[in-house]
């Protein structure tokens, strides 16, 4: 509990780095008093359980599989964060030991134990009851062990205990990438004695029932895709063309959110009623996109472009910020460059699977920057003697190396802008045969937009 407790505001802090956005839709669902069951989906590992933990004040046990226990080292860490391991079927063969299916039932019994003396306390406990973990906008058939545990719980107090289940969906935007956005979408709690009169009648069917309603409400709080080519067309849409088909003047991620769920309504509307149109449409909008990556561009910056009237006098401001921002920019990336880039370095090397690159990115840098930020704090209170210098340096790392990444994002979106320059200068042909995709793409979205929300 004590390395729970000193670790929780480290990695809060780094979690407010590590995501552009991190928004919680119904946060009060959070904050209500336990026994309390969270369930939620599982795209992205580790990062997951961190996510919730760092919204809820009171401490949040986890469990997890039992694989991730037989390291040591990894097993005192999840220990210490309060974990509880779980041996599934496919956890029989361990490798440095072997389960018979009578021994994994009396682990888990074991595990159940400790949740149901763990909901006595009025303690709160993370499941994800798919089971695995996939980067994937997916919800796979879900296990009935979130709804066993919670129903038992109750059993053994004929009922009266008051264990919650608080679906939770979390969609990330973008679950590699530094930098990038998650929404996490809270839905109505469940009381699991509504569920009694079932369970005495039959058990089973009370954690079916009870788990069908789990898998109801975190898929309303979800992004969930049917195949990958479903998957790519709304990415493309949503992410190329999303501030034009959201009217809100504030757009937040929940916009986002309802963006992509109306734009997966819209694409099976028309899968019934225009399944032609439909394919011709995906179809210039992955050549669209295949010509922006060709040329080294993006719809931003054609958007830009297209812009004509202010054009010029907004260029000669963001150049202006640019140039008198260079020094802070330099400062900022001298003194923030190693500990930012060593965590990209080691994911890249220690794993090929997607879905460990952001935990190892995240804990790494937790550590990188600590380090280099102490080092460096020390050499400059070596030569300078003087706590007030030492003091304005160690203020300035974080803050010069938040300036740096929007500093390097406005270059680097100034630098598509100027390439997009010369090739209207160079290959203007080619240019404004794109403007005009670009163009009939977007009458095409409004067009479909309007005939989805008149016939739907």
């Amino acid at each position: 509990m004590l390395f729970y407790t000193v670790m929780k505001p480290l990695v809060q802090v780094a979690l407010r780095v590590f995501f552009r956005q991190l928004e919680v839709r119904h946060p009060e669902r959070l904050r209500m008093k336990g026994p309390l069951l969270i369930a939620s989906n599982h795209p992205n590992t580790l990062m997951d359980p961190l996510v919730a933990a760092i919204n809820r004040k009171q401490p949040v046990a986890f469990l997890a599989k039992s694989t991730f226990f037989k390291n040591p080292i990894l097993r005192a860490i999840m220990e210490s964060g309060n974990s509880i391991p779980i041996y599934r079927r496919q956890d029989l063969d361990t490798g440095a030991e072997t389960l018979t299916p009578a021994q994994l039932e009396a682990q888990n019994e074991k595990a159940f134990g400790r949740c149901y003396d763990y909901f006595d306390k009025g303690g709160t406990i993370m499941i994800f009851p798919e089971g695995t973990s996939v980067a994937e906008r997916r919800l796979r058939p879900l296990k009935t062990g979130a709804a066993r545990i919670a129903l038992g719980a109750e059993a053994r107090h004929n009922f009266t205990l008051g264990v919650h289940i608080l679906p939770m969906g979390i969609n990330y935007f973008d679950p590699q990438r530094f930098r990038s956005d998650v929404f996490v979408n809270l839905a109505e709690p469940i009381l699991v004695a509504e569920y009694a009169d079932q369970y005495r009648q039959d058990p089973d069917a009370a954690a079916d029932a009870l788990t069908e309603e789990i898998r109801r409400r975190m898929e309303a709080c979800l992004v969930i895709t049917r195949t990958d080519e479903e998957d790519e067309l709304i990415t493309q849409v949503e992410r190329t063309f999303g501030q034009h088909l959201i009217q809100d003047n504030e757009e937040t991620l929940y916009d986002n959110f309802q963006l992509s769920r109306t734009l997966l309504k819209a694409v099976r509307f028309f899968e019934a009623h225009d399944a032609g149109g439909l394919g011709e449409a995906q179809e210039k909008i992955r050549t669209y996109h295949q010509e922006l990556q060709r040329l080294r561009l993006t719809d931003d910056a054609l958007e830009a472009r297209s812009n004509e009237g202010s054009r010029t006098s907004r260029g000669i401001s963001s150049a202006a910020r640019l140039l008198l921002g260079a020094p802070l920019y330099l400062y900022g990336a001298i003194n923030n460059y190693l500990p930012y880039i060593i965590p990209s370095i080691i994911a890249k090397r220690a794993t090929q699977d997607a879905v460990f690159v952001a935990p190892i990115m995240l804990v790494t840098g937790m550590i990188t920057f600590t380090v280099a930020y102490a080092a460096q704090t020390a050499l400059v209170h070596h030569f300078t003697q003087d706590w007030r210098w030492t003091l304005l340096y160690f203020i300035s790392l974080p803050l010069s190396g938040f300036y740096a990444l929007s500093y390097w994002g406005n270059l680097a979106g100034r630098l598509r802008r100027l390439r997009a320059l010369r090739l209207f200068r160079h290959e203007r042909p080619l240019m404004e045969n794109l403007l005009r995709q670009r163009q009939e793409l977007l009458i095409l979205l409004r067009e479909a937009r309007t005939t989805y929300l008149a016939k739907r």
